[in-house]
């Protein structure tokens, strides 16, 4: 029983420097696991002659796609694990920036508000390191993940010549299609020697029909022929959509990606109602605006009925962000 309940996490890189730093990283055993069951860590070039299960993350096919100079290039993969959150937040300071945890299966699960859930086989479940210094610009890293994601999809069907799966960004952190969720984003940080270090972790449904759907139930609904998309080129054509896509963020800001980012999302023009105090701030009272796009600050910007301009801000006791939301006006 111990034997099955053990983890094992795989290290490997693109270049032989990164193999490299992967059989220091095990050799020096500084990798730290809040799972309590144990944790074998191997080299990829260990087992690469041995038979793997072909359901698995597929390593050399995925570095093969992976064209990035930083982001995705070092990948700890396990075909079970507690939660790849966990394993890049923990060992931050350990690891390269841009360096990647994917797992088949994920027991402990992070996302919002600390909610804890298991991940089924079929989905992409993985995170990553990114290091920032400006802290005004770290809430809007998410909205860059999310972008990344969706372009992603949707280059992975372009190539393959098949339907556009049109993912859409659920602010601030869902995704969704046809009107079913398929995946979130979960971004936390730390603040440690003037810089901000950032843990981004992705969830998309890709061949797993539970809870919701996934991207390859929709594509066979659609397509007479048989397609299929794998997780491994969905992750590095991830990776090479956010390496260019955050060069852009962190040389122009986020607005010179918001045309693109408003394309995507679900809310230009929706209406939404607000919750307002009145004027002796002893009842609320309910106001209709109309979502315009985003702040500097990374909340909703909103218009009201009489044309003030305000941002938009959750309550925190809803876990959809859309129910009893709270404005501030802007001046």
């Amino acid at each position: 029983m111990e034997a099955e309940s053990a983890s094992v996490l795989v290290l490997c890189g693109k270049s032989n420097a990164e193999n490299e730093f992967a059989l220091s990283l095990k050799s020096n055993n500084v990798l730290r696991f809040l799972d309590s069951n144990p944790v074998s860590i191997c080299l990829h070039s260990e087992i690469r002659n041995l038979h793997c299960d072909s359901e698995g993350f597929q390593v050399d096919h995925y570095m093969d796609v992976l064209s990035t100079s930083q982001f995705g290039r070092f990948l700890m993969y396990s075909p079970r694990l507690g939660s790849t959150h966990d394993v890049v937040s923990h060992n931050f300071g350990e690891l390269p920036i841009g360096a990647v945890c994917v797992a088949d299966v994920q027991t402990k699960g992070r996302g919002r508000s600390k909610n804890v859930w298991e991940s089924p086989k079929g989905c992409l479940l993985f995170s990553f390191t990114i290091q920032m210094e400006d802290g005004r610009v770290v809430p809007l890293v998410q909205y860059v993940v999310s972008l990344a994601v969706t372009e992603a999809v949707k280059d992975i069907c372009q190539k393959k010549g098949i339907q556009h799966l049109d993912v859409k960004i659920k602010w601030p952190n869902d995704l969704y299609l046809d009107g079913l969720k398929v995946g979130g984003i979960l971004c936390t940080s730390t603040y440690k020697s003037n810089k901000f270090n950032v843990s981004a972790g992705i969830g998309l449904n890709v061949s797993n029909e539970k809870p919701t759907t996934c991207l390859n139930a929709t594509l066979q609904k659609w397509t007479p022929v048989a397609h299929e998309l794998q997780r491994e080129d969905i992750m590095a054509a991830f990776f090479n959509k956010f390496e260019d896509l955050y060069t852009v963020f962190m040389g122009q800001g986020f607005q010179s990606l918001e045309p693109l980012y408003y394309k995507t999302w679900l809310h230009s023009g929706q209406r939404v109602i607000v919750q307002d105090k009145n004027d002796n701030q002893d009842q609320v009272v309910e106001n209709v605006v109309t979502i315009q796009g985003l702040t500097s600050s990374g909340y909703l910007l909103a218009i009201s009925e009489d044309g003030q301009t305000c941002e938009l801000h959750p309550d925190g006791n809803s876990l959809d962000f859309f129910k009893g939301l709270i404005r501030r006006k802007l001046a």
